[in-house]
């Protein structure tokens, strides 16, 4: 089976990887000229984690990664402590789930999914010009290829999802994003550094975690906006416009978004769910199939789910026929990803509730527990697994 993945992110490399181990190699094909991600750091749940275990990336992940000591929502304005649930500390997250939680670094990440990838098959400098069903994919330097199975794991833009008609472009959210990397050190009111934090308030929210082995805070500030004109989804700002927007909150948050001195502003988008991720001899993956917000921290947990299951579903295809391991991939995914974006939207409507529904937002955030079980406990390798063996059993 040939197989042409289109993006050389998380997904596209976790898919290479996991086709290898089944025997499958795969070629992917990246625009960028470098292996390298939009973004500073990801959150990997245990739904991620665990599969990236599998793949034998257990010890290169401990090593490069961070485990926060707790999941903690405050309001925003005074740092009240609105729910705190404990997660590195005494392997409680760990325990319930059967993997860790981690902040990593992508770049770090990204070269560890492609140390066990034959360079030969990774293609820098490939962005996708055409894509057809047939299989068959031309990219602006010239070059062509034609595959058993083309992969659009080329996120949430996607160029092969555009270029195929799937139709459903991302749709802005009303709320932009500003981030930033801060060393601990300069966050000298941050209570519980170590901790994974929700900051929340009126129309606005600030989430951070702790990378590299704690030293760095990696966080999100995130507003609501009236609309979003510009033609590119992201655009340079002066650093006083995201600490204008905090700048009655509590020390920490004001401390944490000032420390930067460049900044921009990201559209935040994510998808309408789609009946299908298939045509023809192309299949989606990851942000191309259902961006989503990035207020559960699932985007690219739920983008390794995918490469998991596609791998199990295409090692038992044909390569002259692979729709049916397409509709077995897209009917153990298509309603988890549409239910973990529903969540993520809801997510941000509860951290930027007004003063008057505070006691509703913290009413909610109480069922957190029951939130992290069946998004963080889900196991796609073996939910494929079950599919395979004809299991009846109802996928999350």
């Amino acid at each position: 089976m040939r197989v042409a993945i289109a993006g050389g992110g998380i997904g596209g490399l976790t898919l290479a990887r996991a086709l290898a181990e089944r025997g499958i190699e795969a070629d992917v094909y990246e625009q960028a000229g470098e292996l390298r991600e939009i973004g500073a750091a990801v959150a990997l749940s245990a739904n991620g984690v665990r599969e990236l275990e599998r793949l034998g990336l257990a010890g290169g992940l401990a090593a490069i990664a961070t485990q926060p000591s707790s999941l903690c929502i405050r309001r925003g304005d005074d740092g009240t402590l609105i729910c705190r649930e404990p997660m590195g500390e005494g392997n409680v997250y760990p325990d319930a789930f059967g993997s860790a939680y981690y902040g990593v670094h992508r770049v770090p990440l990204l070269k560890l999914l492609a140390e066990g990838i034959d360079p030969g098959r990774v293609h820098l400098g490939h962005r996708v010009a055409e894509a057809s069903e047939d299989g068959r994919l031309r990219f602006e330097n010239g070059a062509e290829v034609t595959a058993d199975v083309v992969v659009a794991a080329d996120g949430v833009h996607s160029a092969v999802r555009r270029a195929i008609g799937f139709g459903g472009e991302a749709v802005f959210s009303g709320t932009v994003g500003y981030r930033g990397l801060v060393p601990v050190s300069k966050l000298p009111s941050l209570p519980e550094p170590g901790a994974i934090q929700f900051w929340a308030g009126p129309g606005r929210h600030l989430l951070h975690y702790p990378i590299d082995e704690g030293r760095t805070v990696n966080f999100l500030a995130v507003v609501r906006t009236a609309g979003w004109r510009s033609e590119t989804w992201m655009e340079e700002c002066d650093p006083s416009e995201s600490a204008a927007a905090f700048r009655d909150w509590h020390p920490a948050v004001c401390e944490m978004i000032t420390a930067v001195s460049e900044s921009a502003r990201w559209a935040l988008h994510d998808h309408t769910p789609l009946e299908r991720w298939h045509k023809g001899r192309i299949v989606l993956l990851g942000d191309a199939a259902h961006a989503m917000l990035p207020h559960q921290g699932q985007g690219a947990n739920q983008t390794i789910e995918d490469a998991a299951a596609l791998a199990a579903h295409l090692a038992d295809g044909e390569s002259a026929e692979p729709e049916a391991a397409f509709e077995r991939y897209e009917a153990q995914r298509l309603s988890r990803t549409a239910r973990v974006q529903a969540y993520s939207r809801r997510a941000v409507d509860l951290l930027h509730v007004d003063v008057q529904r505070f006691a509703e937002r913290d009413r909610a955030f109480a069922d957190l527990p029951a939130d992290l079980a069946w998004i963080h406990g889900h196991d796609a390798r073996g939910t494929a697994e079950a599919d395979r063996h004809g299991s009846s059993a109802v996928h999350a």
